[in-house]
């Protein structure tokens, strides 16, 4: 939990827009359904497993009792529901071509508008990545108009828990300022339909470092963070505008023996007085020092209002290093603050708070009563929930002072009496998905493969896993998930895991055992694994998260030996025959090759060649029930099927191109499994469904619910027809019913 959670999206990136930076027409867009008259109706919701992902932001607005706003490094915006007690996805509404804007960089409200809201988006600042956008909306994100920008924003980058970079300026609402991070400061004057370089701003950009870490209004002075090397190595890293025009570094910046990086800022209008954190890198991983101060800013007094001081030892010896993060300041009571550690694995993170301007910190932690029955997961398999990790944002409601809300890495924690904490969490689903499966029997409809939070059993769709993640062993993210088909108590599991990684089942996925062995490679590169139909042959893949591929591993003894497999093509994804417990295939896709075992995978030949080759995204699916009847789909080469194991393949002419495809339960009358694909069938990529062996498709989804990239996996319910479940990178699992 420790890595950040980064796409592997890259080869996606380039399809944002590119419009003129100064002057962008703003473009109006709607949730509403498309598609042909006769196209099925269907109901989209999440199937619930509560957070998981590294919320970046939460803005209580300062107006509206009740009214909050959270941001998410890949997976969205959200707006809080005081009557629901949940949280609105406000950004679902973003397409295949838009991935990269599914990542918030930053939110801004305008006090004195309350239905007015501003998103920055852009998940990457790389070069493979699309620019950024502006999202503006007038109903509280009901509905957007868009503004393409020319810059990258990088809500999945480091620094990503800084902020807020958006500001609506304190003198003039329609004035918005845009920190950027290799790019300067941008400047609208029209409620950000358009933007342009602000002029007078002192710090250089690079190509590298932070930039502007946050923007902030003291009154009606606005100051900004800045995070790059040449400014903190001159001893300026604050900056601030009376007039909006002329920019002045801030004087008597607390130095000290680190390069200090402006983390987030809070001002206290009562005492007039701006309190900020530092740290020595911009996080969320990787600090070692830290220290928060406050500034006067009726005479610019400096002081250090450090809690505690990193670099102590703690009992056992270890160092106690971390960075300062989250800050926030309580409306109702002057003098009354709350700051976040960050990145402190030794102690574990916590909150301080003062009620006498920083002179005394009381630690939250030590007192924390904690309730996680809501998200059970969030034990990680131990006795009781860590205070939390990657706390980079805290906020306090401006309308009750012991009303605190802060995020980490997995979740959202609130409470109503400083004391008492629990997730805040419905209807915020962050996960980045990897495998998902239907079992054919069983109580549980879903078993899933996660990014970070490893495999989980649903046992019910609308609430989190009872169990948690998958426990002995516990793992990071998840490689591979399989089932045997025709014996579908067995499972078997992979993935990043301390103590081991591979596990398999003999209850559907309930409880787990660790295999008895495995291959040394897997502790670096566990990759993906299949079973066969019976549950005797297990092929485990390995590749490296760098991309380094490994010999293919046969077991025929549950996982207590395992032997090489070298005419396995390295790199490829094992996929069972579901009929035929003899049979495996695989797809070489730098050969566009087919290759089949009929001998329990011990050896593989070469069949079908010719197939497209080169893209890494193709997926090979077996259809239930069938031996030898495979579909390849992948990116824009379209989808091919073979019904002779693999010997020959024909295009499929329906659709454009096909990213992935899964079966379900056969509609009424139908002699084939609905087949279910993220796909083109015209000029759009939306999710469709077919009834006829893919003769034609019907789109399912619509407008409002598009989540992105959506080109992971997707799989229809056995027992129900016309229920898919559909993987999101950052929007959880997805599922929908026809209605």
């Amino acid at each position: 939990m420790r890595t950040p959670r980064l796409s592997r999206r890259a080869v996606l990136a380039g399809s944002a827009a590119t419009a003129a930076l100064t002057a962008v027409p703003a473009r109006a867009t709607r949730a509403h359904a498309v598609g042909p008259a006769d196209a099925p109706a269907y109901r989209w919701r999440n199937a619930v497993i509560g957070g998981t992902g590294f919320v970046t932001g939460v803005l209580f607005h300062p107006s509206v009792r009740g009214l909050a706003y959270a941001r998410t490094d890949i997976g969205g915006a959200y707006r809080w529901d005081e009557g629901a007690g949940r949280w609105t996805p406000l950004t679902d509404h973003l397409g295949w071509d838009d991935w990269n804007l599914l990542g918030v960089e930053a939110l801004a409200v305008d006090p004195a508008h309350p239905d007015r809201l501003y998103l920055a988006l852009g998940t990457y600042a790389q070069s493979w990545a699309g620019n950024g956008a502006i999202l503006r909306s007038g109903d509280r994100g009901a509905t957007w108009t868009r503004t393409d920008l020319t810059v990258k924003l990088g809500a999945n980058e480091d620094g990503r828990g800084a902020g807020e970079r958006l500001l609506v300026d304190p003198r003039d609402s329609d004035t918005l300022w845009l920190g950027t991070r290799h790019d300067g400061l941008l400047k609208s004057a029209d409620r950000g339909a358009t933007w342009a370089g602000a002029t007078g701003f002192p710090a250089t950009a690079s190509a590298s470092g932070q930039g502007i870490t946050f923007l902030v209004a003291a009154g009606r002075t606005v100051y900004a963070g800045w995070g790059d090397g040449d400014g903190i190595t001159a001893g300026a890293n604050l900056y601030r505008t009376a007039d909006g025009t002329t920019w002045e570094a801030v004087p008597g910046q607390p130095g000290g023996t680190f390069a200090k990086v402006p983390i987030r800022a809070a001002y206290d209008r009562h005492t007039r007085e701006l309190y900020l954190t530092y740290a020595n890198a911009p996080g969320p991983g990787g600090q070692s020092d830290g220290s928060a101060h406050k500034l006067r800013t009726t005479d610019g007094k400096w002081t250090d209002i450090t809690p505690v001081k990193p670099g102590g030892t703690t009992s056992d010896g270890s160092a106690d290093t971390f960075g300062y993060g989250g800050v926030a300041v309580d409306a109702r009571r002057p003098g009354t603050a709350v700051v976040s550690t960050n990145n402190r694995w030794a102690e574990v993170d916590t909150l301080f708070r003062t009620t006498d301007g920083g002179r005394t910190w009381t630690s939250l932690k030590d007192a924390a009563v904690f309730d996680v029955s809501e998200t059970p997961f969030l034990d990680w398999g131990a006795d009781q929930p860590k205070f939390g990790w990657w706390i980079q944002t805290v906020a306090v409601d401006p309308y009750d002072s012991k009303h605190l809300v802060y995020g980490t890495g997995a979740t959202l924690y609130g409470t109503r009496d400083l004391r008492h904490w629990a997730p805040r969490i419905r209807g915020l689903e962050e996960t980045a998905v990897r495998q998902l499966i239907s079992p054919p029997a069983g109580e549980a409809h879903l078993i899933s493969g996660l990014g970070d939070i490893g495999v989980m059993y649903h046992e019910r769709l609308t609430a989190s896993p009872s169990r948690g993640m998958a426990t002995n062993p516990v793992f990071g993210s998840a490689t591979g998930l399989a089932q045997a088909a025709a014996r579908p108590a067995y499972v078997v599991r992979t993935g990043w895991g301390d103590h081991g990684n591979g596990a398999y089942s003999h209850d559907g996925g309930r409880t787990w055992t660790p295999f008895a062995a495995q291959p040394d490679i897997a502790k670096d590169a566990p990759g993906p694994i299949a079973t066969s139909a019976d549950g005797g042959t297990l092929l485990w893949s390995f590749v490296h998260w760098d991309g380094t591929t490994y010999a293919t591993h046969r077991s025929a003894d549950n996982g207590a030996t395992w032997s090489e497999v070298s005419s396995f093509p390295k790199g490829a994804t094992p996929v069972a025959d579901p009929a035929d417990p003899t049979r495996f295939y695989a797809y070489d896709f730098d050969t566009g090759t087919l290759y089949a075992s009929t001998d329990s995978g011990r050896s593989f030949t070469a069949r079908a060649g010719g197939l497209p080759s080169g893209d890494s995204q193709f997926k090979l699916v077996a259809a239930p029930g069938r031996s030898g009847d495979l579909w390849l789909s992948g990116k824009g080469n379209g989808l091919y099927r073979s019904t002779d194991g693999g010997d020959t393949f024909a295009r499929i002419d329906s659709c454009r191109a096909s990213y992935t495809l899964g079966f379900g339960k056969a509609a009424d009358g139908a002699g084939y499994p609905a087949i279910y694909q993220v796909g083109s069938t015209e000029a759009s990529t939306a999710v469709h469904r077919s009834d006829d062996e893919a003769r034609t498709w019907v789109r399912i989804n619509d407008d409002a619910h598009q989540w992105g990239w959506t080109g992971e996996v997707i799989t229809g319910d056995p027992r129900i027809y016309g229920r898919v479940y559909l993987a999101t990178n950052g929007r959880g699992i997805q599922y929908g019913e026809q209605i």
